[in-house]
């Protein structure tokens, strides 16, 4: 079944070349103009991807992207962005989008990245047993299917990596992951990232569901390898 991906740039010359090769991927791409637009037929949901513009007339990519992660219905989300723009990059990445480009990108680069994040998408929903749509361990419940995690019944509002990092440590207590390991798993092959990313997303999660982050609970450090979930909290 072909991908539906949906384009939110306001560049009809970058919709046009995003469009002809996603299409020449088999995917069927839908593109809108404007963020409000763009907003409306995200919600009318059924896309595996949205490609987002920050710079957009009407309701900006950063504004689009926090009110769809507001929302129960996950999709991942790829930005576009200005070259300049390194604090709209990482707030975006905050807000919860997947991954970003920076312009001018190239078609290759691009397309890499499109079937990364659709590739570990795939992996995670195959990941998911159908009998158990929510994993439990001690005092932290995760829903995987509407994306929310709690702790000791408080609500922990995470950011996309924060989640699949966190869902991909919780199926598999007590695995020991490396951190090239987890930016394979998590970010997908060929991520041009670097390993102090992992610690960094990991510190972060640590301070949202960790009493003592010094002395975590659930995400534990495996010195000079990696890091494993807690397999003592096990449901």
């Amino acid at each position: 079944m072909a991908h539906r991906i949906l384009v939110i740039e306001d560049s009809a010359d970058i919709a046009d070349l995003v469009a002809l090769h996603l299409g020449d991927l088999g995917c069927e791409v839908k593109v809108a103009s404007d963020g409000l637009g763009g907003l409306q037929l995200a919600r009318g949901g059924g896309f595996d991807l949205i490609i987002l513009d920050l710079m957009l007339p009407g309701l900006e990519g950063l504004e689009v992207c926090r009110r769809l992660r507001a929302e129960v219905d996950y999709t991942p989300i790829l930005m576009l962005t200005a070259k300049s723009s390194e604090v709209d990059r990482v707030l975006g990445l905050e807000i919860g989008a997947d991954d970003y480009l920076t312009k001018p990108f190239s078609v290759r680069e691009m397309v890499a990245r499109v079937k990364a994040i659709l590739r570990r998408t795939e992996m995670l929903g195959k990941d998911v047993p159908r009998e158990k749509p929510r994993v439990i361990a001690g005092d932290l419940a995760i829903d995987v299917a509407r994306r929310s995690v709690r702790v000791a019944d408080r609500a922990v509002e995470l950011t996309a990596k924060e989640f699949d990092l966190l869902v991909q440590f919780a199926r598999n207590p007590g695995r020991v992951y490396t951190r090239q390991h987890l930016l394979d798993l998590v970010w997908g092959r060929g991520h041009l990232g670097y390993e102090h990313t992992v610690n960094s997303h990991i510190n972060r999660l640590r301070g949202k569901i960790e009493a003592d982050p010094a002395n975590p609970r659930f995400v534990l450090t495996v010195w000079g390898v990696g890091y494993k979930f807690n397999d003592d909290l096990a449901a």
